[in-house]
């Protein structure tokens, strides 16, 4: 079973929360967690993985929060997906196929190329502005 981990669906649900609120707009963690429904120390990690990847800005003290770094527009699922997990792969032999003995024989590598490939396109057209808007994927 191919699975994305915990933290990266909370990381959707997060920047999703972001997106969805007026641009500029700062929150606090507590807030984030409660309509996220996200655990709080879960919530700063994951904050802390975003904010270094440059999808979200965290600002101490009075008059800050957490923001998004960027316009919803400039935000795709697919920055979520790698900045919590790294690129999706859906086999070893797409990212590493020198380290596949059958690779010169092996028909089946390039429909895993092909599939990775669609998903990438797919997670990187799937904007979080369209996302705040209710649709999952840009036409």
């Amino acid at each position: 079973m191919l699975v994305i981990n915990r933290e990266t669906d909370y990381a959707a649900r997060i920047v999703l929360f972001l997106a969805q609120r007026p641009p500029g707009t700062r929150t606090t963690a507590q807030e984030v967690a409660q309509q996220c429904h996200v655990p709080r120390a879960i919530v700063r990690r994951v904050v802390t993985r975003l904010s270094s990847a440059g999808i979200l800005a965290s600002t101490r003290g009075v008059g800050g929060g957490i923001s998004l770094a960027r316009p919803p527009a400039e935000i795709s699922l697919l920055d979520v997906v790698a900045a919590m997990e790294g690129p999706p792969i859906l086999n070893l032999c797409v990212a590493e196929p020198q380290e596949c003995p059958l690779m010169e024989q092996c028909t089946v590598h390039l429909a895993w190329v092909q599939a990775s490939s669609q998903l990438m396109d797919f997670l990187r057209d799937t904007t979080f502005a369209r996302l705040a808007e209710g649709a999952p994927r840009a036409l």
